[in-house]
């Protein structure tokens, strides 16, 4: 039997915080065996939207994901909506209410040109906006997922405007594929009897894993979208605990009950494991727009707020793989190689030069992936912010610096500035090497993922919104950093050693 929970006690619980809570994460270490899953990109881009508005969105989104990652006093709605005003009042025109900029004139004084006016009711406190799909019609070539998503499964998937990954170099392999431009991952991964194919986004920045349930739905009134969902209709193997759950993330929040199903990630069975289904979505994951059908938590258990073991651990439980290792290859579409994967199980070292590999201790005690940052350097020189520490969150687009850090960065960059609102700007054209140094080893930003997007989208060789921004949310030496940084390295994470390791990608 089904239970039923009445939608506004599910409205109330999708509300709440993200707590941590407890939870036996020690899976058993002995076991053989390496998988590795296609994610796809997710791209949440908006033509319509000032580059800088864009970024506060990010900033908000980032400020409240690392409030909530670090235990502290998350900002209000009021506080983010004044962030979002202030920028929107110092652009040329405005926000529609017609007031006058102060800042800058309609000829774009201190680098920032002529924009439209903002539709401040369209957009979002901290959501990125909805994913759009590239021109690409091309398909992935699988590797070997004997057991898995056949061919015809991924290229019936894959015809949305996905630019296909490259046939996986190694086996126990699978491609990602991106979606437009660089924000978020997802992989195919198989659940239920018979199997369904869901899209779940890959967040190493949480610990719960849930998909839609059957008869879900969305905080805004109506069904959650034009997603794969999971019950009793569609799975001869769904059953329900009874037991609720919720989860809130930097943007957006899910409620629902616990449940067990059959899990395939590529061929590795996962029979009867425990994780969510959400009955009440908020629009960041109902709309139809939204890419992904679920999110897979991959940070340590002890972050669940289900209290159940992550795949990544449970497969390792079961020796179905030798340790408890999640392993990024995140591409970037500028590059054209669509070489990116997540790897359970190990390490691909077609990816990365060995040579180069660093291991470091997770200086975090309540299960997120934290490493000591050795220092900033800005083409070679020393910052002067020795004894940092970073969150590696690739569920976060960006880096998120202590207010004093990032202004310390930019002021190694010629022809950056402040924008008065935590963030910055650089020259698109800047040559400037930021490089984040962990282990003795130092790992440079690409001047690509440095300037985020030009303030003109009609001027290349003006100025650029940073990905690096200043927020005072955790404390003085912690920094989030996410996907700009990420797609410079190989990361990989280790639940059993409690460890990281990071590697210059080849």
């Amino acid at each position: 039997m089904q239970l039923h929970i009445s939608f506004s006690a599910l409205l109330t619980t999708v509300l709440v915080v993200l707590s941590c809570q407890d939870a036996d994460a020690r899976p058993m270490k002995r076991g053989v065996g390496m998988i590795t899953l296609p994610l796809k990109r997710v791209h949440q881009a908006r033509g319509d939207i000032h580059p800088q508005v864009l970024l506060q969105q990010h900033i908000n989104r980032s400020q409240r994901r690392f409030a909530r990652m670090t235990g502290r006093q998350e900002p209000s709605d009021v506080e983010l909506r004044s962030n979002l005003d202030k920028r929107m009042f110092l652009l040329p025109h405005g926000p529609p209410t017609s007031r006058p900029s102060k800042r800058f004139n309609a000829k774009g004084t201190n680098g920032v040109p002529a924009a439209k006016p903002v539709d401040n009711s369209a957009i979002s406190l901290d959501d990125e906006a909805k994913p759009e799909a590239a021109t690409s019609n091309d398909t992935a070539a699988a590797g070997d997922n004997s057991g898995g998503i056949s061919d015809v499964e991924i290229n019936t998937l894959l015809n949305d405007g996905t630019s296909a990954a490259n046939k996986p170099t190694t086996n126990n392999s699978l491609g990602l594929d991106i979606i437009a431009n660089d924000v978020g991952y997802f992989a195919l991964v198989q659940i239920g009897t018979p199997p369904q194919v869901f899209r779940i986004l890959m967040d190493s920045g949480s610990a719960d894993l849930w998909v839609g349930a059957e008869n879900c739905k969305s905080a805004n009134g109506g069904g959650c979208g034009n997603h794969t969902f999971l019950g009793t209709q569609g799975s001869a193997s769904f059953v329900e605990t009874k037991e609720p759950f919720n989860v809130t993330y930097g943007t957006g929040a899910v409620a629902g009950i616990k449940v067990t199903d059959n899990l395939n990630l590529a061929g590795l069975a996962l029979d009867k494991h425990q994780f969510g289904v959400a009955q009440l979505e908020s629009v960041d994951f109902s709309a139809d727009s939204v890419e992904f059908d679920g999110l897979m938590g991959l940070a340590q258990s002890s972050l669940s707020n289900q209290q159940t073991l992550t795949p990544i651990e449970a497969l390792a439980q079961k020796r179905i793989i030798q340790e408890a290792i999640t392993s990024y290859k995140i591409s970037r579409l500028a590059d054209q190689k669509n070489d990116g994967e997540i790897t359970f199980g190990g390490l691909d070292e077609t990816k990365f030069d060995p040579n180069t590999l660093v291991t470091l201790d997770n200086v975090n005690e309540k299960g997120f992936w934290e490493a000591t940052m050795d220092s900033v350097t800005v083409d070679g020189v020393d910052s002067g912010l020795a004894g940092r520490k970073a969150i590696l969150d690739t569920g976060t687009t960006l880096i998120l610096a202590p207010a004093a850090d990032a202004a310390k960065v930019h002021q190694g960059i010629q022809g950056a500035k402040s924008d008065g609102q935590g963030g910055f700007l650089v020259p698109c054209t800047t040559n400037a090497s930021i490089a984040l140094n962990f282990g003795g080893k130092s790992f440079a930003i690409d001047l690509r993922d440095l300037a985020f997007a030009p303030v003109d989208a009609n001027n290349s060789t003006g100025d650029c919104v940073s990905a690096i921004s200043g927020g005072n949310v955790g404390d003085a030496t912690e920094w989030l950093v996410g996907d700009t940084f990420l797609k410079n390295a190989y990361f990989s994470t280790n639940v059993n050693k409690n460890q990281m390791s990071l590697a210059k990608l080849v």
